[in-house]
């Protein structure tokens, strides 16, 4: 197919890489042969304009100026990057710094077209880039692979490949699916397998809320429905011995609370009725009846204490009360309470015993910018797994012994280790999760990764796009689920036993992988060094010229997006628009260094980065400069509304779904379970008196005047992060200014909308907005 789409374009491009003197004498052009190509370097700032351009290139400038021209990644080694999509292989280039050669730029032309077929020789490379059109030869026929290349020949190339591939693209776009289709409530999800492995519990639709259910694997019978939640999803679930229990809060108020179900369903019962409460787990108390291990913060809001809690009674006792300052407990592998995480929101440390009947010594100091988040103990309780970035930049996944003596036993030079698996029973590390531009694996236990790759070789999948939910105890049945970034998701059941793979359930049969859109890791420099990372989605069978853009910065910010299925960018692109997620300064996963940059910079540097990288789509050609929107929610809604504040010539239209309009009024209002947090909203946002003039500053509801984009506030009245009072402030100041603003408030709801009902009312009228003001 591709071959023909080049025959049908070959006549519009074969100009555009020959010699001069064979081009001269063979066409009438007034520009010569390489002005486009060299023209689109000089414009991307890849090469000086003055540049010699009969110059020979050296093999890491042809891979540079590939990069900048054919990729998304602007911001990153471009060596890294040609290994990466493969275009290059270990070993080819010995001598980068050497001219490449014709041959050894039409392997790479040939790879980066998709191409390669293997060929034997550079000369066949090179005869493979001529029949595509990527080459040409010289009057005497010859293809020379052997001599250097020009920057101008360089150019031409590489500017025949990008034409190539816009020549493939229709341009025509995809019909809208219905926003309905994006935003309904997904088929049956967070499959479980009890550990017996003879029961399979799931979530799925029930009154149009996620409830519970429950399937024996033996029997040919429907799943039974086990829960009864009709006013809000169920949040999450898990089993102790026949009981089930699950969590959910009431209207988004975030203080979640347990509940029990008898095994058919029969019988109910809340466990935490208390008001105002909230509640979490520590420990199933493994080979303990009829007990578990959770946290309530039932005496004193702001922190919480450990109980031991009957599932059948309900009954509570007092396991380790909290002293005012402990942010985290871990129980070892007998149920006991033997580490707490204490901190004033800046400095801290880890606090040891040896059992419950000891008092805490100190067992690691954590100075400002430290994090290790404790895992769990080993199944001996002789050492604890964690993932720390103490004396490193980057967190990496390391083992303490009970003298606190450190162990590295796996570290990334570019990101945070985000996760590890271990199992208990076994006495094994499984593997450790880190992202880059996606989700890497490092495995540490033979027999668990041959699963793995087997299970991607019978799903044709990579790492990425796979994971191992859950198994049972003799660990021969499986949970296992696919997603990626055009996938919502599957799941399947696997025996190992039988070698058998069965698909359980498609979160959203209804949109078709082929109409969904391309989600492209991208990065860039900012204004003032940084490397940004991020994600261009850009719309289905559209060229990426002159696109209308949507730029959405995530919630945080704390926080970072990732590659996969994102309903909101999907329909986005859907209708036509391109989406740019970016991964600003403050984002987490990307190193302490990192992090600690966008301390104060609310409002300043962070929202450079986000302008940084408008700037970046439309000197790419990607974005029309006059059709950029901006949307975004939480700390995504305070960047929105700093963007049409502090750039108000940017911005065509914006959306601000829970976001903060006042940092006074946010720090005022904060839930009394993160007061452990507050000297931490005060070292990386600022303090509300030591910093009065900065927060005023970059308080967009203060600087409302300079607003004229038209916005549209969402709101949820039970927000206890972002209160109600965030989104009344800057609509009443704009409205007061006649500016076009359009507010949506639910009374049930909170930090975002929960409810299928409502999650689709907002996003049609927010499609609905940004056509108005983005599409005309």
């Amino acid at each position: 197919m591709k071959k023909r789409i080049v025959a049908a374009v070959l006549a519009a491009v074969m100009a555009c890489s020959m010699p001069l003197t064979v081009m001269g004498a063979e066409t009438g052009s007034s520009a010569p042969w390489y002005a486009h190509g060299v023209n689109s370097l000089v414009t991307a700032g890849a090469v000086d304009a003055k540049a010699d351009l009969t110059a020979k290139v050296t093999a890491n400038e042809f891979i540079r100026y590939a990069v900048t021209v054919l990729t998304y990644k602007h911001g990153v080694d471009p060596m890294k990057v040609a290994l990466e999509e493969g275009w290059i292989r270990e070993g080819e280039l010995a001598t980068p710094d050497d001219a490449i050669t014709r041959g050894e730029a039409a392997r790479m032309l040939v790879r980066a077209f998709g191409q390669d077929s293997g060929e034997s020789s550079l000369t066949a490379y090179a005869e493979q880039a001529k029949s595509l059109g990527l080459l040409h030869g010289y009057r005497d026929g010859s293809l020379r692979a052997d001599e250097a290349v020009t920057l101008r020949e360089a150019a031409a190339a590489l500017d025949n490949v990008k034409k190539l591939r816009l020549a493939s693209i229709s341009d025509n776009g995809v019909d809208p699916i219905p926003v309905e289709d994006f935003m309904r409530n997904p088929g049956s999800l967070a499959y479980q397998i009890s550990s017996d492995g003879n029961y399979l519990t799931f979530m799925a639709p029930w009154e149009n809320r996620a409830n519970v259910f429950v399937k024996n694997m033996g029997g040919s019978g429907e799943p039974e429905r086990v829960t009864s939640s009709k006013d809000r999803d169920i949040a999450g679930f898990f089993w102790k011995g026949d009981t089930l229990l699950y969590v959910k809060d009431n209207g988004g108020d975030e203080n979640f609370h347990i509940y029990s179900s008898s095994f058919n369903g029969a019988q109910e019962k809340e466990l935490t009725p208390y008001s105002g409460v909230q509640a979490g787990l520590v420990s199933l108390l493994s080979g303990v009846k009829d007990e578990i291990l959770v946290t309530l913060n039932k005496e004193n809001k702001t922190v919480f204490d450990v109980y031991k809690l009957n599932i059948k009674t309900g009954a509570l006792q007092l396991v380790a009360k909290n002293p005012g300052n402990v942010q985290g407990w871990l129980a070892d592998r007998n149920g006991n309470i033997r580490m707490a995480v204490v901190s004033d929101g800046v400095v801290g440390e880890i606090m040891y015993r040896e059992s419950d009947k000891e008092e805490f010594r100190s067992f690691l100091k954590l100075q400002a910018g430290d994090e290790v988040n404790l895992l769990g103990f080993t199944q001996d309780n002789q050492s604890v797994l964690a993932v720390s970035n103490q004396g490193r930049d980057k967190a990496a996944l390391v083992r303490f012994d009970l003298q606190a003596n450190e162990k590295v036993l796996f570290e990334h030079p570019e990101v945070d280790i985000a996760k590890a698996v271990y199992d208990s029973k076994r006495d094994r590390l499984l593997y450790a999760a880190y992202a880059t531009d996606k989700v890497n694996l490092k495995f540490f236990d033979s027999e668990f990764e041959g699963l793995y790759r087997k299970l991607m070789a019978k799903l044709k999948v990579s790492a990425s796009e796979i994971g191992i939910n859950d198994y049972n105890q003799d660990m021969n049945k499986f949970i296992v689920s696919v997603s990626n970034d055009k996938t919502y998701g599957r799941y399947y059941y696997y025996d190992s036993t039988t070698d058998q793979l069965t698909e359980l359930a498609n979160l959203s049969p209804w949109l078709k992988p082929e109409l969904m859109s391309d989600m492209h890791p991208i990065s860039y420099q900012s204004r003032d060094g940084l490397t940004i990372h991020g994600y261009l989605t850009l719309p289905k069978n559209k060229k990426p010229e002159n696109l209308p853009l949507i730029v959405n910065p995530h919630g945080g910010p704390w926080a970072r997006d990732m590659w996969g299925f994102n309903p909101e960018v999907q329909l986005l692109a859907n209708r036509g628009y391109a989406v740019l997620q970016v991964n600003f300064r403050s984002s987490t996963g990307y190193g302490k260094e990192f992090l600690n940059a966008g301390n104060k910079q609310w409002g300043r540097n962070i929202q450079n980065d986000i302008t940084d990288g408008v700037q970046w789509a439309i000197k790419q050609g990607i974005a029309d400069p006059d059709r950029i929107g901006i949307y975004g929610a939480s700390f995504g809604g305070y960047a929105t509304l700093a963007g049409i504040t502090f750039t108000p010539d940017l911005y065509a239209a914006a959306v601000d779904y829970v976001g903060v309009s006042n940092i006074f009024t946010l720090l005022e209002t904060l839930p009394p379970y993160w007061e452990t947090f507050r000297n931490m909203f005060y070292e990386r946002v600022g303090h509300p008196e030591q910093d009065k003039e900065l927060l005023k500053a970059v308080s967009p509801v203060f600087h409302a005047d300079r607003i004229k984009t038209p916005l549209f506030v969402a709101q949820g009245a039970n927000d206890p992060r972002v209160n109600q009072a965030e989104s009344d402030q800057i609509v009443e100041a704009l409205k007061k200014r006649g500016v076009d603003v359009q507010y949506m408030l639910k009374d049930n709801e909170g930090h975002g909308f929960n409810n299928e009902e409502n999650r689709i009312e907002f996003y049609n009228a927010m499609i609905k907005f940004l056509d108005d003001h983005l599409k005309k």
